[in-house]
């Protein structure tokens, strides 16, 4: 398997990561919510978290009656993954830009996959495998950086250009140099529509 372009970033992370999940804003009451109001029907389903992370995420489907596997590409993410849900769920190491070959066709329910986007370059072939592995009327839930703000933030010049940008992370109690990948709406949208996802649902939280 190989490194996941935010690989060293996260693992320094890690720790800091894991205590602060739970509380900090951007994450516990922006994307949360956000991701968890268009969940519904969990009972009984078998459901992939693709980029679990910490495994708060599996956390809360395994509440609701979900069965749930969890892969992040960082083994200490994946170690707080595991301590908080124990043998409750289970997880893989794995990236995501990597085909999941362990996976048979049509495995899943339903696919959420939180802020884990914006570290993966080629989408097409992210979403072909998400795609293959659903089960027929499977769904898949994700959030992304919003690509207005990006485009702002890293002062973008060409809008349509795919482009890995970075910024420094301050907000978990380390400082450390995080790489993403610009995308924009377009170069999203079409990823879906040519794997055959019908987008139902676009969401912009309010702060």
């Amino acid at each position: 398997m190989k490194d996941s372009l935010p690989q060293n970033a996260y693992t320094e992370l890690a720790d800091s990561y894991s205590k602060k999940v739970d509380s900090k804003p951007h994450n516990a009451y922006y994307d949360r919510p956000g991701i968890q109001s268009l969940l519904y029907n969990l009972k009984n389903k078998n459901i992939l978290d693709a980029g679990c992370g910490t495994g708060v995420y599996t956390e809360w489907l395994l509440k609701n009656g979900s069965s749930v596997i969890g892969i992040d590409a960082n083994e200490k993410m994946l170690t707080h993954a595991i301590t908080r849900n124990g043998d409750k769920a289970k997880f893989i190491q794995a990236n995501l830009e990597e085909p999941l070959l362990f996976f048979e066709d049509k495995t899943f329910d339903g696919i959420i996959s939180p802020l884990t986007l914006p570290y993966c370059n080629n989408l097409i072939e992210i979403f072909s495998e998400f795609s293959r592995i659903l089960k027929d009327n499977g769904w898949l839930v994700f959030s992304t950086e919003h690509p207005f703000f990006s485009y702002k933030y890293h002062k973008i010049e060409n809008y349509y250009k795919t482009k890995q940008v970075k910024c420094i992370w301050t907000g978990f109690e380390k400082r450390v140099e995080m790489k993403s990948y610009y995308h924009s709406l377009g170069t999203i949208t079409e990823a879906l529509s040519v794997n055959k996802f019908v987008i139902e649902k676009i969401i912009e939280p309010l702060q």
